[in-house]
Parts: C-alpha cells; sequence; structure tokens
C-alpha cells in the first residue's frame, strides 16, 4: 500500500513498548548471527508484524540491528532495486519487469518472493439496524460499481432473508491512493465474479462511483461516520473501530467471516506458482473449502536468490529465518494476521537457508 510511514527498528532496552525488547520478555529460540546492519522497507500492510518480529528477534540476538520503513510497497520494491535495502516487502508478488530490474543488485541472480505473513481483507458496512450482513462475490462487485444502489435491492435481501435492510443509499468507499489492498480486491473480484467486474487487477481503482479517501485508517474512519457506507480494508482496522465486517458466500456450507484463521485457511488453497526459488503463490478466489476466507492478501519479502552484500547475508538469513519459524509465524494472529499454512512456511526455510 502507498502509505507513508516512520523506520522501525529494534534495539536493546528496558523499554515495554512494542518496538523495543524489554529485558523481561523470554527471547524466542533464533540461530543468531554475529553481528550486521538489516535494512528493509516496503509494505505498510505488514508494519505490525514486522514491528513485533524485530521487537523479538531483538530480544535474542542483540548483536545484529534491524531496520524497516513502511514506505508501500511500491517504494519498497524501487529501494530494492537500487541496492539501498537489504529486503523489500511488497502486498504484490514483483512482475517480470521488477524481476529484470534487480539484476544489477543481485550479481549473477535475481530478486525472489518469499511469502512471509497473511491477512483478511475485511469488507466493512455500517447498515442501521443490520449485522452479520452476507454478501458472494457477484453482489459484491455490483455494489461496488455503483450497479447496487439501495441496500434493500432484492439481490442483498436474497442473501439475508431474515434481515430488515432499511431503503437507504448504497455508498462504496474505495481508495484514492494506488494500493495493494485494491489490488487484492480487485484481484478477488476478478478471479471470483468475472463476469461482474470487467476492471484489471490492479493498484489503482477503476470502478464507477462511490467514493475516495486516501489509506485504510481514512477508509474505515469513514464507514463509521456514514450510514449506509461499505469500504474495504486490512482486519485490524475493523477490529480498531468495532466495524461490522460482511460474511462472505463462496458455496461452502456456511458464509465466512474473515480472521486470521479463515485467512490462513484461503492462503492454504494457493499454490506455488514461482518458478526456482521464487515462492510466488496463486491464489484461489473462487475455493469452496469450509471455513476459508477468499479476500486475503499476502505479503512478500523479496531478496536476491544470489549476489547478497556478505556483509549483510548472515543476518539476512538469521532474520528472515525467525520471521517464517514457527515461533515467528505464531506472533502473527494476536495482530490480526494470518500465519502461513507450514507447508508454505517450511519452503520459505527452506529458500532462505539457500541464500548467497
Amino acid at each position: 500500500m502507498a502509505v507513508g510511514g516512520a523506520l522501525l527498528a529494534g534495539c536493546a532496552g528496558g523499554s515495554d513498548g512494542a518496538g523495543e525488547p524489554s529485558s523481561t520478555e523470554a527471547a524466542p529460540h533464533v540461530e543468531c548471527a554475529e553481528s550486521g546492519q538489516v535494512r528493509g522497507s516496503g509494505s505498510s500492510a505488514q508494519q505490525n508484524a514486522m514491528e513485533r518480529w524485530i521487537h523479538q528477534y531483538q530480544l535474542a540476538c542483540k548483536g545484529v540491528q534491524v531496520a524497516y520503513a513502511p514506505l508501500g510497497s511500491g517504494a519498497g520494491v524501487a529501494q530494492f532495486q537500487r541496492g539501498a535495502t537489504a529486503f523489500g516487502g511488497t502486498d504484490q508478488a514483483l512482475s517480470a519487469e521488477d524481476v529484470e530490474f534487480t539484476k544489477d543488485v543481485c550479481p549473477g541472480g535475481r530478486a525472489v518472493d518469499l511469502p512471509m505473513a497473511g491477512g483478511p481483507i475485511a469488507i466493512g458496512y455500517n447498515v442501521p439496524g443490520v449485522t452479520g450482513l452476507v454478501l458472494d462475490a457477484p453482489t459484491l462487485a455490483r455494489i461496488f460499481d455503483a450497479r447496487i444502489t439501495r441496500w434493500n435491492d432484492p439481490s442483498i435481501q436474497r442473501l439475508n432473508p431474515d434481515a430488515a435492510l432499511p431503503d437507504i443509499p448504497v455508498i462504496p468507499l474505495h481508495r484514492a491512493d494506488d494500493s495493494g489492498t485494491t489490488q487484492n480486491l480487485n484481484a478477488y473480484l476478478k478471479g471470483a465474479a468475472r463476469k461482474s467486474w470487467p476492471y484489471p487487477a490492479d493498484k489503482k481503482w477503476q470502478a464507477q462511483g462511490g467514493q475516495s479517501a486516501s489509506g485504510s485508517d481514512a477508509i474505515s474512519q469513514a464507514v463509521t461516520q456514514t450510514d449506509g457506507a461499505i469500504g474495504y480494508f486490512e482486519l485490524s482496522f475493523a477490529v480498531q473501530r468495532r466495524i461490522g465486517t460482511v460474511r462472505i458466500a463462496t458455496g461452502a456450507a456456511e458464509p465466512v467471516a474473515p480472521s486470521p484463521r479463515s485467512a490462513s485457511l484461503g492462503i492454504a488453497e494457493a499454490e506455488i506458482a514461482g518458478e526456482g526459488k521464487d515462492l510466488r503463490l496463486k491464489l484461489d478466489y473462487r475455493t469452496k473449502a469450509e471455513g476459508a476466507y477468499p479476500i486475503v492478501l499476502v505479503t512478500y519479502e523479496i531478496v536476491c536468490d544470489t549476489g547478497n552484500r556478505p556483509e549483510v547475508l548472515p543476518a539476512l538469513k538469521s532474520f528472515l529465518t525467525y520471521t517464517a519459524s514457527e515461533e515467528g509465524q505464531a506472533e502473527l494472529g494476536a495482530y490480526h494476521y494470518a500465519p502461513l499454512p507450514a507447508s508454505v512456511a517450511t519452503e520459505v526455510r527452506k529458500v532462505v537457508g539457500t541464500l548467497s
């Protein structure tokens, strides 16, 4: 997501803050590098996860300094391509063109995508008197394309037969800025409701009508303040603002609500589509698996498979091994992220171990 942010850095000390290790906390089990400085930047969707990982890692590895700047996916890729960082964070796997531009900073190799965290994209709504709203992909597509304009529309009532839907306007809200969250929602609607969603899986919103705001924080705030509003954002914003979220009718026995567990089950339906050490995932947006939430975002760390700077490589491998470890992934649920499926996390650790 193209949202600015401050540098996140772990450092030794006595604070109990999320970004600074407390001397009273138990350190995780990590194979530490002796020293090194690891800089990363990129996706703000993984900002809270990265802050926690850095905090925990540096409880164990006090000789290593790790810093992450949540500048947005595009900036993260660009900084990595310039050689300014050891890894980049992105909500979207690298394109073939992106990879080509990394070859200068990966002598003898190329950049690869390592999935590291997932999460549900919640569809939040503010419809007076309505709780437990259920929508399916075609209906959601028509809502966000301003072709369903009243909340008591028959297609919504069909999915919610017991709800007293009010006769008020539907106000769809979308991101004004280029956004990885937008790209992933577009990809879901294009994959699950192709006939109803003619727009590309792009970071720029192209559907008709509605209102816009920059950033998930602004979208979620607008939902809370606007009767009839519906918008999309990471689940943590819905939790923080107590916004009702849509359950998605996927064809499973029961509609699926967004949660870290349901998102993990959705990601588990993906397949690894990258070649060699590249672990780009192809998500199944049409999954009918029980309990699998289909609107998910996967954040990747991009690194060189070969050609990493020798003075950084041991610390980089140590840190990424921790983030992909069972302990590192177990940290995610408390922050409303979805841990990687065990099979994917295992592959990530294998690739990290081969970086050179």
